[in-house]
């Protein structure tokens, strides 16, 4: 390039600069332009002031050519953006470079319009435009974070255009996306909770998932990141993560097992990232509301138990160790199911140790790293927080009834003990702190512990646990030594008048504490006189004046003439003025940069903050005021007797109502059972009602015994019972089915009779009656005839061819009339006229009597023609009833095999 003649290139950008914005043609613009892109680095300052403007025109009215967009993009990142090189960080210094990013970063975003058209092009698919768009945004808001995203909070659908970057198919575009996003949603809850309801979510994890988990690289880290960006400190999103069921798609990212080979860098950095992950949504800084919901989703979804098996793996490295020990403890901390659960889980040794335990080992081995005694003293601690049954379990390991004579095992008081006892501070700073975990809020175990007894020495007299404590304080052990023990004496005195009395029998601590607090001391001291002055006035505050000698106003004379009342509050008010004590008082966890730190514990900076005010009150009360004080404080503890009372009868109520409920629950799904039960027999019995309805109707018999049979059915409760009843119904069945098998056969014969014999007689009969009417109606019509020829003949010739005529067609049937007719046809021809007449009349009558019976005999064909209609439906309806009762007679065989009763081969249904 001849353009890097000049020293610093002004005339070559300058002229460069009027290419751009003078040329008509796009391909000298374009030159210009990726000219423009080579100086940019170099010389950085000069491209920013002169082309901005210039590349900003570009970026508005060149938008249809993606290769002068993307070097103009380019030019710009260039110029905006620190990431400078090597070479060139030497030469300039570090404030320099930051100020011109600002400061470019500031003239570009004055015009809102700029960041505006920048989102605009990052929306471009092309990826000349889109890339170096994403990268020149990130600069953007790495310079001026909270202003560019005020700028894209207010642009419409600013936010979703960048959530598209997420499903870019390209990797580089992808990855770049997630650091845009990164820069995006720092400290702006507005735009986390857009984002997280963009699904961000859900494409975040499944990159996370595409990636390897933990075995994935640096996209893993980023993703994680952006997740951390969007979670911590933000309630919404966190309630919205753990109802859109996200929190079991972590528990494949613990998934490691025990490889020592295993585990890289990036691994670590992963690994490390999804812990921090899991902590910020149980965080005890989160509601408890939210915390809580959150852990009970880890233990339902396996999560929290893959988490303790990574806590007893074998190969784990430190820090990951460390930070899953934290981890695991803020899940179980105030959650009784995890609590449980973690109390439950084993070591894989030999035998099974209770990972408490094995955990403790690691606390007062004082070769063990600090960060990771301090993460097991922190899951102590949250093992035990809001756990009376957890607390009584360890303090129960410490008294005599419970102590493993053999001496096979270590239990986790005998370790607390051997650590608050060692000649290492740290050791017993640590398990001091632990035990008066264990008896935080717990008067019960307060008294109790008063009963431990330790072996000092081989032929000395055992001590309590309580003198030894105050033995080590007086023999001038270390501070950290000392500041652990007070605060487990404050801790175990405080609220408990039982112990204080058997702190105050011991003639020697009185006389210790007040000589600790009236000594001018150097600074170091100034904070074991502060504890002394605390526990000294907690054994006034709560002194149930029961010793003689060592009454509360005895007490407060003592102070009075060896210490001074205004020097006793001064030494008490040292506790909260420490900086130290301002540390602790911040979170509950252990968090210190060295040993020597280890002073105070977050739990005991709230004892300190109720109770310094009101024993500064009680020393300058006068005993008048401790008898009204005592009066009152009798009647508030009988008031709170009786509140814890009715505490007491209100939980015990609550257990028996929450059984009833369960109990309820039960008996509803048990009557829901039997009901269905029941309705399904009343439908059998309704079934078996019908069919005995029906047997009944069409037999009419046996009603008084199917009767019985149906109430029989109905107490069919006991299995031998119903097999019994079953073979009487069975045998009962086979009895009707013959009854009906025989008045079949029956109806068949008569049938068979009425076919064979009644029908063919009427049949032939009715062919006779049929013939012999034929002949008559024959006979009639040559009556007639012949009747109509004698009215027009000779009588004697009539009477000649009609006695012929008759005599052929009658035969000798007619003789007697013809006999007859001859004898009055003698007479004259009107006689026999009417002698034919007459015949004629008898011959109508005896065929009208011959009509009749035809009409008879079909009659009586009609009613025998209807019998066997009849007789053939009754058949029919025989036939269908048999087949009804062969297949209730095959149900009950079935049944009865069901049962277990064998059916022998006579019992098998005829077939019909």
């Amino acid at each position: 390039h001849n353009f890097l003649a000049g020293r610093h290139g002004g005339p070559s950008i300058q002229k460069l600069c009027d290419r751009v914005a003078s040329s008509t043609l796009l391909d000298d613009r374009r030159d210009a332009v990726r000219a423009l892109k080579s100086l940019s680095k170099k010389y950085r300052l000069e491209v920013g002031i002169q082309a901005m403007e210039h590349l900003i025109h570009v970026l508005q009215t060149d938008r249809s050519d993606s290769e002068i967009i993307g070097y103009a993009l380019d030019t710009l990142y260039n110029v905006i953006s620190n990431d400078l090189e090597e070479e060139e960080q030497e030469e300039n210094s570090a404030k320099q470079v930051d100020d011109l990013g600002s400061q470019f970063t500031e003239i570009f975003i004055k015009q809102q319009e700029n960041v505006t058209l920048l989102l605009t092009l990052v929306e471009e698919f092309d990826f000349h435009v889109r890339w170096p768009g994403v990268k020149l945004l990130t600069s953007l808001l790495k310079q001026q974070g909270p202003q560019v995203q005020q700028i894209i909070l207010v642009s419409p659908m600013g936010v979703s255009r960048l959530m598209d970057l997420l499903a870019d198919s390209r990797e580089v575009i992808r990855n770049d996306g997630v650091l845009l996003l990164q820069q995006l949603t720092k400290s702006n809850a507005a735009i986390q909770k857009i984002v997280a309801f963009e699904n961000a979510f859900e494409r975040l994890l499944d990159i996370i998932t595409e990636e390897g988990n933990s075995d994935g690289g640096i996209v893993v880290e980023d993703c994680l990141l952006l997740l951390q960006n969007l979670l911590k400190n933000n309630n919404s999103n966190q309630n919205f993560f753990k109802e859109g069921s996200y929190i079991q798609r972590m528990k494949p990212w613990f998934e490691v097992g025990d490889d020592n080979c295993g585990w890289s860098a990036q691994k670590v950095t992963n690994l490390h990232l999804m812990l921090q992950l899991v902590r910020v949504l149980v965080s005890p800084t989160n509601p408890p509301g939210a915390t809580s919901s959150c852990q009970k989703a880890m233990f339902h979804c396996g999560l929290l138990q893959q988490l303790c098996t990574i806590l007893m793996a074998t190969g784990v490295p430190a820090d990951i160790l460390t930070e899953t020990i934290n981890t695991v403890s803020e899940v179980i901390r105030g959650c009784q199911t995890n609590q449980d659960y973690f109390a439950s889980v084993n070591a894989p040794s030999n035998p099974p140790r209770p990972a408490i335990v094995v955990l403790l080992m690691s606390m007062v081995n004082e070769r063990q790293p600090f960060v990771l005694r301090c993460a097991v003293l922190y899951c102590f601690q949250c093992f035990l927080y809001k756990n009376q049954k957890g607390q009584g379990e360890i303090v129960s390991t410490l008294l005599p009834s419970t102590i493993d004579a053999t001496g096979n095992s270590v239990s986790a008081g005998q370790l607390l003990c051997g650590g608050l006892f060692s000649t290492d501070s740290l050791s017993n700073w640590c398990a001091a702190v632990a035990l008066a975990h264990a008896l935080q809020e717990n008067g019960t175990l307060k008294e109790q512990l008063l009963r431990v007894q330790l072996a000092t020495s081989i032929g000395n007299p055992p001590v309590s646990l309580l003198q030894q404590c105050t033995n080590i304080l007086s023999q001038g052990s270390k501070v950290q030594t000392r500041v652990g023990l007070l605060m487990l004496l404050c801790t175990w005195l405080s609220n408990c008048s039982i112990a204080v009395t058997h702190f105050l029998h011991n003639p020697a601590n009185v006389p210790f504490l007040t000589g600790q607090i009236a000594e001018n001391l150097g600074e170091e001291e100034q904070l074991v006189q502060g504890l002394c002055a605390l526990l000294l006035g907690i054994s006034i505050y709560y002194n149930d004046n029961s010793l003689e000698n060592y009454r509360k106003e005895k007490l407060k004379q003592l102070i009075e003439k060896r210490i001074g009342k205004e020097n006793f509050v001064e030494k008490l008010g040292f506790i909260s003025k420490h900086e130290l004590y301002s540390r602790a008082a911040q979170k509950p966890q252990p968090s210190f940069s060295s040993p020597d730190h280890m002073m105070f514990d977050h739990e005991f900076t709230k004892l300190v903050k109720e109770l310094e005010g009101v024993i500064s009150k009680a020393i300058y009360k006068s005993s008048e005021e401790d008898k009204k004080e005592e009066e009152v404080k009798k009647t508030l503890e009988q008031h709170d007797n009786i509140v814890t009372h009715y505490k007491k009868v209100i939980r015990e109520q609550d257990q028996e109502l929450e059984e009833l409920k369960q109990r309820v629950n039960t008996l509803t799904s048990q009557n829901e059972q039997l009901q269905a039960t029941v309705t399904q027999q009343v439908s059998q019995i309704q079934q078996h009602k019908d069919q005995y309805n029906l047997l009944k109707v069409q037999l009419g018999k046996d009603t008084q015994h199917h009767n019985s049979h149906g109430d029989t059915l109905q107490m069919n409760g006991i299995q031998t019972e119903e097999v019994s009843k079953l073979k009487e119904e069975l045998e009962e069945w086979k009895n009707k089915h013959e009854l009906l098998q025989g008045q079949l056969r029956e109806k068949d014969s008569v049938i068979e009779k009425l076919v064979s014999a009644g029908s063919n007689c009427q049949l032939l009969e009715l062919e006779m009656l049929r013939s012999q009417v034929q002949l008559q109606s024959a006979e009639i019509s040559k009556l007639q005839m012949e009747n109509q020829k004698l009215q027009n003949q000779w009588w004697v010739g009539a009477v000649r061819v009609g006695v012929w005529n008759v005599f052929v067609t009658c035969g000798f049937s007619a003789f007697p009339v013809l006999v007859l007719y001859l004898a009055v046809g003698f007479c004259c021809c009107q006689s026999a006229v009417q002698a034919l007449s007459e015949e004629k009349e008898s011959l109508k009558q005896h065929l009208d009597s011959a009509s009749s019976t035809v009409a008879i005999l079909q009659d009586e064909k009609s009613k025998l023609q209807r019998e066997v209609a009849e007789s053939k439906k009754e058949q029919d309806d025989l036939l269908v009833l048999l087949a009804d009762q062969d297949q209730k007679i095959s149900a009950l065989k079935i049944k009865l095999k069901d049962l277990g009763v064998p059916v022998s081969e006579g019992m098998e249904p005829v077939s019909s």
